[in-house]
């Protein structure tokens, strides 16, 4: 099973690699859900990091339904990413009824290429999940992160199953919200093929002053990594 981690610095993206993860998505400013990293940020992971980097590309923190320069910006960002060898991109765009926008999330799709694209938990805000999972399949994307439209991915295990049987061998149902030790072996037994944490917790005093300001501990990462590997 694979496992992503969504990191929002330097240190965090480094220790994820090192505590085991098999890719980072990389972000800024998770509080409010993440937006898109900045250039030197990018730069400075992707030259150090061995796994793949994805990169959230989201202008601002809000709904996902965008002005026209802000999507602009998305795919100048996006075209940033492609230049500094990132590998793969994580985005999305809704209309205001909250319905996948099929013109332009293509439109980012094929701005994105050759690179992989992971459809976002946009997709949590959609009001009928198994149309907007065939949109998604018919556009080309090739990952959807979702928890099953509940806060917790542990909550949405139905629809998660739901999609996933629908999905088959057509899409990858990334599930990712609430992933922890606890719960990370549900999901591959539920025979999930990718989850995605953030493995965020308090750290003591001590680990906070060697990893900084970082969503990661590495401890977690292990455990869930160690977990995965157990089941066969």
């Amino acid at each position: 099973m694979l496992l992503e981690i969504c990191a929002n610095s330097y240190q965090s993206a480094i220790s994820a690699q090192e505590a085991g993860a098999h890719r980072i998505e990389l972000c800024s400013e998770l509080s409010v859900g993440g937006i898109t990293p900045s250039y030197g940020l990018i730069k400075q992971v992707v030259a150090a990091l061995s796994i793949p980097v994805y990169v959230l590309i989201r202008p601002r923190s809000g709904n996902f339904c965008y002005s026209s320069a802000e999507f602009e910006i998305m795919k100048q960002d996006i075209e940033v990413c492609k230049a500094l060898g990132v590998q793969g991109i994580v985005s999305g765009v809704l209309k205001e009824d909250n319905t996948i926008d099929i013109k332009r999330t293509q439109e980012l799709i094929k701005w994105a290429d050759p690179l992989p694209f992971t459809y976002h938990r946009a997709f949590d805000c959609v009001p009928n999940p198994e149309q907007a999972l065939e949109a998604l399949i018919n556009l080309g994307v090739n990952r959807i992160l979702t928890s099953g439209q509940q806060s917790k991915a542990i909550n949405g295990m139905q629809l998660l199953s739901d999609l996933k049987e629908q999905a088959k061998n057509n899409i990858t149902i990334l599930v990712g919200s609430g992933i922890n030790p606890e719960n990370a072996a549900d999901f591959k037994k539920a025979g999930f093929e990718e989850i995605h944490a953030s493995a965020s917790k308090i750290m003591s005093n001590a680990a906070s002053e060697y990893f900084g300001n970082t969503p990661q501990t590495v401890s977690d990462i292990k455990i869930i990594r160690d977990i995965l590997n157990a089941i066969q």
